[in-house]
């Protein structure tokens, strides 16, 4: 069966991203990862044309499952910076009844951040917490170490229970050490990248990969 929703607006644009798709699976070759994992890995390639995010990328046991009912179930993805929010296709979210949130440059955010010297990504992921929207949502950081290390104190110290955490932001300072320690999480499902490399493009992917997933089920 066909996807309609997820896929490209026009029969050309449909048949580059499906000869690129070819591509990748050609030239990646061996991998590791289960049929599930794949076509967000692959999606992952497609968008970065890197090859080594074939080996970087990790999966949770339950992460697929667990991102496709948070979609199916219509939960928020709550994401560190806008670019993320902007790169995510509206008609695919709307499709699904799906939203997106960020709070990176809110008044209040900035303020706090300031008062307690701390990150505006840090303050953001407090506010989606009072908002109620890190519950059972999605949670996609592709930019501040910071702010997936607060999702970590979140969900450990005050019971915070994400759907999914996809988890890769890129950089130098905690950037694989963030992504590292959402892996120790007990019971909460995660997609990261390992290492310094990641970023918002890269999320941006992998949960157009899942809305596709979630067009194909029966």
């Amino acid at each position: 069966m066909r996807n309609k929703i997820t896929e490209q607006l026009t029969r050309a644009g449909q048949l580059i991203e499906h000869n690129s798709f070819t591509i990748v699976d050609n030239e990646a070759g061996d991998h590791n990862y289960t049929d599930e994992q794949w076509p967000v890995v692959r999606r992952m390639i497609h968008a970065s044309a890197d090859f080594e995010f074939n080996g970087l990328t990790r999966f949770h046991s339950d992460a697929i499952r667990a991102g496709l009912q948070a979609i199916l179930d219509g939960r928020p993805i709550v994401a560190d910076v806008e670019m993320i929010c902007v790169g995510l296709s509206k008609p695919r979210l709307n499709h699904f009844g799906v939203s997106s949130h960020q709070f990176i440059s809110d008044d209040d955010v900035i303020a706090r951040a300031k008062a307690e010297n701390s990150t505006r990504a840090v303050q953001a992921m407090r506010k989606a917490q009072r908002e109620g929207l890190l519950e059972n949502g999605i949670i996609a950081i592709g930019n501040a170490p910071t702010a997936l290390l607060e999702i970590k104190h979140l969900v450990e110290k005050d019971g915070v229970r994400p759907a999914l955490i996809i988890g890769m932001p890129v950089g130098f300072v905690s950037a694989a050490e963030s992504k590292e320690a959402i892996t120790t999480l007990d019971g909460t499902p995660w997609i990261v990248t390992q290492g310094r490399k990641g970023g918002s493009t890269l999320v941006v992917s992998a949960i157009h990969a899942l809305l596709a997933k979630v067009e194909q089920k029966p």
